[in-house]
């Protein structure tokens, strides 16, 4: 029997429309989804879209993609949408599952979800953790999720805002690169327009062929760098003294730990 017949997306702001415009281009029945957003000008072709609660809820899940500083403001009108035998999908940064089951506490699930925006053309990595499902409502959910890009359960949820940082926030540390590459190039005497596109589809093909090739980044980069030649003395450049490694680790410490102060600030609003 399948355990997620009918998604409601509550909140289908950018990350929800992502993940919706991904399932239905993965061949996904639109029937199997629903839209809870009073400001959302129009739905998929199939999908239904409420601006208020449905009056008789026909779902088995929910997926919360409201700001995760809204939760204690719209959980108890959510109540009705989260009874028993309903799973909570979250994408709200920061409120672990225990935040979760605190606001939603007859749902029969909790399942903290983290993917990024290229959930949208079925290449998001989607991280999982969950309170509630047995094995075979997680093989479920993986394959839901999976239709997205590539979906995981994590061990851990200690580690779940690192992998946010990662994976989730990821992609804009990767626009801004391209960026400031682009940038730099025009700085130098290239025009910002020939620049934007020879970033974009060098990242593009570098990332592919990263992807497929069975060895480290790493060990690309050196692959691609002959001793005494132009790549080379770049690479020296980006590591001299570690910096750029440096840069990241407190990128990404920066990130996660904003997690932490969002889940604060919904504690002290809750």
């Amino acid at each position: 029997m399948t355990t997620f017949n009918k998604l409601l997306i509550i909140g289908c702001g950018n990350m929800g429309g992502a993940m919706l415009a991904g399932w239905l281009a993965a061949g996904e029945d639109p029937v199997r989804f629903e839209v809870l957003d009073p400001a959302l000008e129009n739905a998929p072709d199939g999908v239904a879209l409420h601006r208020e609660a449905p009056a008789i809820p026909d779902h088995d899940c929910v997926l919360l993609g409201f700001k995760p500083q809204q939760l204690g403001a719209l959980a108890p009108g959510l109540q009705r949408l989260t009874g028993q035998g309903v799973t909570v999908f979250s994408l709200l940064a920061g409120l672990d599952l225990a935040m979760l089951a605190d606001a939603f506490p007859q749902a029969s699930a909790h399942v903290r979800v983290m993917p990024n925006l290229a959930a949208r053309i079925g290449k998001s990595p989607v991280i999982l953790a969950e309170s509630g499902l047995d094995a075979a409502a997680k093989d479920e959910a993986l394959l839901l999720f999976d239709r997205l890009g590539t979906a995981a359960w994590l061990e851990s949820e200690a580690q779940f805002d690192l992998v946010t940082a990662l994976a989730g926030s990821g992609p804009g540390f990767v626009y801004r690169f391209i960026d400031a590459l682009a940038g730099a190039a025009q700085e130098l005497g290239l025009e910002r327009d020939m620049a934007d596109r020879l970033a974009l589809a060098m990242v593009e093909g570098a990332s592919a062929l990263a992807a497929q090739a069975g060895i480290s980044p790493a060990e690309l980069a050196d692959r691609v760098a002959s001793p005494g030649g132009m790549t080379r003395e770049g690479l020296d450049v980006l590591d001299a003294g570690n910096s750029l490694k440096s840069l990241l680790i407190e990128t990404l410490r920066a990130t996660a730990e904003k997690g932490g102060e969002l889940a604060e600030q919904a504690r002290n609003r809750g």
